[in-house]
């Protein structure tokens, strides 16, 4: 049986191909029309997923979207009656696209597909999925677990915003939710709008920003914005908030609750104050998220815990449930947010409206390393590079390996693109941009002059597996970069008085451990553990690294600048590196070199794409 999942018109959209229940393809819009988070109907990502599997439109016996629009719509219209007449300007915004568009999203999908492939019978094989039920089926079913417990928390879905489901064998159901406009999801993107930075996508620079501020806010939080019970249910005073109403996310209430208005990206600068800010939202954040999973263990019994949604792309929050000990394992989708929708809306029509049964992976998982999009034969590779106007090398694998190991041991930046594009926000090793861990000055060459933003962002460790408890107090396989670990305390550097007087973003230059380019300032790292089975070539570099250095890891970060897409074809690969100010690109077998490039295809890519 071959089903499609589809998650699209809101944001990220992507494709995802199951057959008898196997992933074979997955894959995010914005990576073939390099617009970041692209919300258009996925054209691009059908295409690859299908010639992926080798069949046509025709031959599925069904294409499932990831929510249901009805319900979605039922929300607006409750929302707006139960605040009418206010946000009557926001109502307004919305209804034409609804009723143009959103409202019938069925026959406008039936007609893309219609377009796509005439003679597919959409009308009784296109089906629609809850957009939790599909967020906890893209947990549930590809985890190692044969039983577990699934909470999903985003900012909304049709009405849901935090679920509990419960998963046993092929079968899976949603249990307690909290409803709409009650939202950890939306609570997080509320602060991410007020310091100053993209809602959807800025999220994760939130979190960055945290550990340089002091928690100072998190009473005030609680005391005014949201409730919190003992079991980690909560509600939120919507008084101080406007994405009920209006246009932005929060109001004047707010800006006075904290003696301030929101940050101006543009104008105003990041202070003390918003690394507070953003220390606050995250203590209240693993508060909730701690609070809920004790409950959850408590209630169910349940050993296992998967985790999916937006929310569950906080690393820091996955690594206290972690450390915690509330489970005695957990496993979180890497392609947790909208995009994995499309992954779960498939899974979902196989085995709970088709009844099929389920494999539980043998090994890790059933994600293949989240390793899912397209990929290319050396062949391809050279061909297309040389058409772009790149003056490479082809090396056989191990010269390959070796050059690239060399080139990092002597401290510059490398493009590495191999295998499979990863599935999923996080750049895991098959398009990535590397560098040296233990050099004291790589995190602020690769943010300012390789990926041109802002200097405070931290940056991830690949490391091998068998080496990660050398390194960091990390007790379980992380190898979709989405648990934060503490650097061990044999490799951290003891801090002078002065430096410890130091405050914000003057931390940032302060070597904290004999790691510091992945070494956060409160000493924690976003730890990816990479295995020989999932990744051979990566892993084989890393050990090329480590026979040079004795490290066996490198500094990971995705193969893109800001605002950019990751890149997913060799001429993405190509193009970003001209523009940037990486040293040496490994595409598959060929090598290049910066300094043998033709001067006349160098770009600027500095100011190529919007702020992210």
């Amino acid at each position: 049986m071959r089903i499609l999942g589809l998650s699209a018109l809101y944001h990220d959209s992507a494709a995802a191909l199951i057959e008898d229940g196997e992933i074979i393809a997955a894959a995010q819009e914005e990576r073939f029309t390099r617009k970041k988070h692209d919300a258009a109907f996925p054209e691009h990502a059908i295409a690859f997923c299908l010639e992926r599997a080798g069949f046509g439109l025709a031959e599925l016996d069904a294409v499932v979207f990831y929510d249901k629009p009805f319900l979605k719509f039922e929300r607006l219209l409750e929302t707006y009656l139960s605040f009418a007449p206010k946000g009557f300007a926001s109502f307004r915004a919305a209804m034409p696209v609804w009723l143009k568009e959103k409202l019938f999203q069925k026959d406008l999908l039936g007609a893309e597909i219609k377009r796509l492939a005439p003679e597919f019978d959409w009308r009784n094989k296109l089906l629609f999925a809850e957009h939790h039920l599909s967020h906890a089926a893209s947990a549930f079913f590809p985890s190692p677990f044969e039983e577990a417990a699934v909470l999903t928390m985003d900012g909304v879905g049709e009405w849901a915003t935090t679920s509990l489901a419960l998963g046993a064998g092929h079968r899976l159901e949603i249990h307690k939710e909290l409803h709409f406009p009650h939202s950890l999801g939306l609570l997080y993107s509320a602060f991410t709008y007020y310091t100053g930075f993209r809602v959807n996508s800025g999220e994760y620079k939130l979190m960055g920003l945290a550990p340089y501020g002091e928690p100072k806010y998190v009473q005030t939080i609680l005391d005014h914005l949201i409730d919190v019970k003992e079991d980690g249910t909560f509600r939120l005073d919507q008084s101080y908030f406007d994405y009920c109403t209006g246009l932005t996310m929060t109001n004047r209430r707010f800006d006075a609750l904290f003696g301030q208005p929101a940050r101006r990206p543009d104008q105003d600068p990041l202070t003390p104050f918003h690394m507070d800010i953003a220390a606050s939202i995250q203590a209240v954040t693993e508060l909730v998220v701690t609070r809920l999973c004790r409950s959850i263990r408590r209630e169910t019994g349940a050993r296992n815990l998967c985790l999916a949604g937006g929310v569950a792309l906080n690393c820091v929050a996955n690594g206290k449930v972690l450390r915690e000990g509330i489970f005695d394992r957990i496993w979180i989708q890497p392609a947790a947010g909208d995009a994995g929708g499309a992954l779960g809306a498939a899974y979902a029509a196989y085995h709970l409206f088709h009844d099929r049964p389920r494999r539980v992976a043998a090994g890790r998982d059933a994600m293949r390393g989240s390793y899912l999009g397209p990929d290319y034969s050396p062949e391809e590779i050279e061909q297309r590079l040389t058409a772009a106007g790149a003056r490479l090398h082809r090396l056989d694998p191990a010269a390959m390996i070796e050059t690239a190991a060399q080139a990092l041991a002597e401290g510059k930046a490398v493009g590495w693109m191999q295998g499979r594009m990863e599935f999923g926000p996080r750049a895991l090793g098959g398009r990535s941009i590397l560098g040296d861990p233990r050099s004291p000055t790589m995190q602020k060459t690769l943010n300012l002059k390789v990926k041109y933003r802002e200097s405070f962002r931290p940056f991830a460790p690949s490391v091998l597996a068998e080496d990660a408890a050398d390194w960091f107090e990390l007790d379980a396989d992380s190898p979709y970069m989405l648990l934060v670990a503490p650097v061990r305390e044999d490799q951290r550097r003891a801090m002078t008085a002065e430096e410890q007087a130091l405050f914000g973003i003057d931390k940032l230059n302060v070597p904290r451990s004999t790691i510091p380019a992945v070494t956060h300032v409160d000493y924690s790292a976003r730890v990816q553990t990479v295995h020989a089975d999932t990744n051979p070539r990566y892993h084989a570099l890393i050990e090329a690294f480590k026979a040079r250095t004795g490290c066996g890891l490198l500094v990971n970060t995705s193969f893109n600048v800001r605002g950019e897409p990751i890149v997913c074809t060799p001429e993405d690969a190509f193009r970003c590196f001209m523009g940037s100010e990486i040293e040496m690109l490994v595409v598959g077998e060929c090598v290049l070199h910066k300094d043998e490039q033709d001067p006349a295809l160098k770009l600027d890519y500095k100011s190529a794409f919007d702020l992210d």
